[in-house]
């Protein structure tokens, strides 16, 4: 064998990686999401032991899906979730799979919730995409909403 016939690249990535990106095998990444989902007839439900639940079972649920809370604030009839994930999930699944988990878990434990509603969440959702310039923004802002 002569040298043409052997060449290895490597690409050493890790010395200039910038702050926020995560690396995998074969893939640098730096996807963060911010989802905005809403309690059906968005009552407000999300108070006291719903809320004190309702961040334990998301953060959870992120962790067994590989992804990174950003920013979490449960609001009394809204949740603003800012979230980092691998990009082989898609959005529409991380939401699903939160909302489905968290809906499952907390009306088991919590009955009234069966019986004020037919299910915990709506269908529907807000998902944005943001890149490492824009988190501080977004984080900031959803810190502000708890003072409104």
């Amino acid at each position: 064998m002569d040298e043409c016939d052997t060449f290895i690249y490597t690409l050493d990535i890790s010395i200039s990686m910038p702050r926020g990106y995560s690396r995998e095998n074969t893939c640098v990444h730096l996807m963060n999401y911010h989802f905005v989902f809403c309690p059906k007839y968005r009552k407000a439900i999300l108070v006291n032991e719903v809320k004190k639940r309702l961040e334990e079972l998301i953060a959870q649920k992120a962790g067994e899906m590989g992804c990174e809370i950003i920013e979490l604030r449960v609001m009394p009839d809204h949740v603003h979730l800012f979230i980092g994930a691998n990009p082989l999930l898609a959005p529409n699944r991380i939401i699903m799979q939160i909302k489905g988990y968290s809906s499952k878990i907390l009306r088991e434990e919590i009955p009234r919730l069966k019986r004020a509603l037919p299910s915990l969440w709506t269908r529907s959702y807000f998902v944005s995409t943001a890149g490492n310039v824009s988190s501080d923004t977004i984080q900031r802002y959803i810190e502000e909403q708890t003072g409104k």
